[in-house]
C-alpha cells in the first residue's frame, strides 16, 4: 500500500519535468474527493483559488453555464492552481 501512495507523486513529479515550460498549472476536483484535496494540495503544492457551486458556477466551462453544478456535483468542485 505504501508503494502505490508514492507512485501518483512520483508521476506528477515526471509530468512536470516533461513540461518545464509551463507556468501555471491548474486542475479541478470534486468536493467530495478529500484524498484528491490532500494529494494536490499537500503533496503537489497547489493552492485552492477558486470553489464552484450552484451558487458560483465556473465562468470559463461553456458547458456547465446550461447545467447546474448542483446536478453534476452537488457539494461543488475546488479548481487549483500550482504556479512556477
Amino acid at each position: 500500500m505504501f508503494l502505490l501512495k508514492r507512485i501518483g507523486y512520483a508521476a506528477w513529479c515526471e509530468v512536470e519535468k516533461m513540461h518545464p515550460e509551463v507556468k501555471i498549472w491548474e486542475t479541478v476536483t470534486p468536493y467530495f474527493e478529500k484524498r484528491n484535496i490532500h494529494f494536490y494540495v499537500n503533496r503537489c503544492g497547489f493552492h485552492i483559488v477558486e470553489f464552484y457551486n450552484g451558487h458560483h458556477p465556473d465562468p470559463n466551462d461553456p458547458d456547465e453555464r446550461d447545467i447546474p453544478v448542483d446536478d453534476q456535483f452537488p457539494d461543488g468542485m475546488f479548481r487549483f492552481e500550482k504556479r512556477i
